[in-house]
């Protein structure tokens, strides 16, 4: 845990941060918990993140069936069949779908019409498909090549044995994750809560996006970019407005959205150690809470604040949106994830890219630069190439340019061209 500059007789700019490892910060969010859990219908558990395990309630398929067009049979009287010598089988009827084909029993050299899906009549073991049938009367036909046991056919309990685990506590439920649960005839799922994010920007300057600003003013972008971003993560966006740059305003903003019940709250704007920047002073006052972090040695994103109180966070992020961004896609993204019962991790897509020229830093921070993604000279496109979208954090047009974010690690000075980095991409990236 990292020590904190503290007031001396009330001045401010004494309270420096203090700078940890990115490394360090994550260790920091491993001390939130998952939130409780909830009971939703199967078609709202898309991207959610799966609360228990889940076990099978009965064998799947419940019955063996068929997997082709055929006749069932007992596989060793197909053993020697071929197109010279086709063996000889009677048709002792048809298995309609949906019966459970137990009125029909097949014996030795015996057959009955099956349809894909349809339930193994008792004495099958197996299926010959109907291209490998030929009838010779509406009671005899001719097989002329042989089945295994089994053979085009889904035993009982093949998929899932009564009992079986199914899908493993934590995972994120996808499509195919949930048609095996219609499969089982499981239509609620044990969920964890998507966590609730409170959105704060901080600012006199700020105006609504629907507004003219007037000269001094800009509109407010962080507030509808963290919205989407929570969104895109799985949490549940709570605006709370822009917030003037004072103390009283501030800390009521955030008792109100704790007390309404988010799980996370966002703050952007005042987290740097300008006298107009009260996020840190607020984050104190709360009751019951405690700042953890106050300075990350990344860049951007120096200034981050940290603040808990139970199971709640509370972040002081920049001001400037593309520094927002990255603090929250390696931050605030992992957090709000592993609350609602994923891994600890920004879950983006990560890509090894060749550096398109030289890409300066310091040793000691580590870089997030973003970066444009191209194909390769020719006969060098083994991979992308990553070029610097430069611009002042303050600026918008480089956010439309920008694939994805390259690392540059904290103990380089920096990376050549030509040289391999990796690259964090962008979820709505338009590569």
């Amino acid at each position: 845990m990292m020590e904190y500059a503290r007031f001396v007789n009330g001045d401010r700019m004494k309270d420096f941060f203090r700078l940890m490892s990115r490394t360090q910060f994550l260790e920091l969010l491993e001390g939130f918990e998952p939130l409780d859990s909830e009971v939703v219908p199967l078609t709202q558990a898309r991207g959610r993140g799966l609360a228990q395990d889940i076990l099978s309630p009965e064998d799947l398929p419940p019955f063996s069936r068929s997997t082709m067009d055929g006749f069932a049979v007992r596989a060793k009287a197909t053993f020697g069949a071929s197109e010279s010598e086709p063996s000889l089988f009677k048709v002792v009827g048809e298995v309609p779908m949906g019966s459970s084909g137990q009125d029909i029993e097949v014996g030795p050299l015996e057959a009955a019409k099956i349809w894909t899906g349809g339930a193994l009549p008792r004495g099958a073991d197996s299926v010959v498909m109907v291209e490998f049938t030929h009838p010779i009367d509406e009671e005899t036909i001719e097989v002329f090549r042989p089945v295994a046991p089994g053979e085009n056919v889904i035993a009982k309990g093949e998929d899932y044995r009564e009992g079986d685990v199914v899908l493993e506590r934590g995972r994120v439920l996808g499509p195919g994750d949930l048609g095996a649960l219609a499969g089982l005839g499981i239509v609620e799922v044990p969920v964890v809560k998507r966590p609730k994010v409170a959105v704060l920007s901080t600012g006199d300057e700020l105006v609504p996006p629907d507004a003219t600003p007037r000269p001094g003013e800009i509109r407010d972008i962080n507030s509808t970019t963290l919205h989407l971003l929570i969104e895109e993560c799985g949490g549940i966006p709570v605006p709370m407005g822009i917030i003037p740059d004072d103390f009283d305003s501030l800390n009521r903003a955030c008792e109100e959205a704790l007390r309404e019940g988010a799980d996370v709250v966002l703050l952007s704007g005042g987290s740097s150690v300008g006298r107009r920047d009260y996020t840190l002073d607020v984050f104190r006052g709360l009751k019951g809470s405690e700042v953890l972090a106050h300075g990350v040695s990344i860049r951007p994103g120096k200034p981050t604040i940290l603040a808990k109180q139970g199971n709640r966070a509370l972040f002081g992020l920049p001001g400037h949106v593309a520094s927002a961004i990255v603090v929250f896609l390696l931050f605030v993204r992992p957090l709000v994830r592993y609350m609602s019962g994923r891994d600890l991790s920004t879950g983006l897509n990560e890509v090894r890219v060749r550096c398109g020229q030289e890409f300066p830093s310091v040793s000691g921070r580590e870089d997030f630069v973003r970066v444009r993604l191209e194909d390769g000279p020719e006969g060098l496109s083994d991979m992308k190439w990553a070029y610097p979208v430069w611009g002042k954090s303050g600026l918008i047009s480089p956010l439309v340019k920008a694939h994805g974010l390259l690392k540059i690690p904290r103990d380089s000075e920096g990376l050549e061209r030509g040289e391999e980095a990796t690259c964090l991409l962008f979820s709505y990236t338009h590569q």
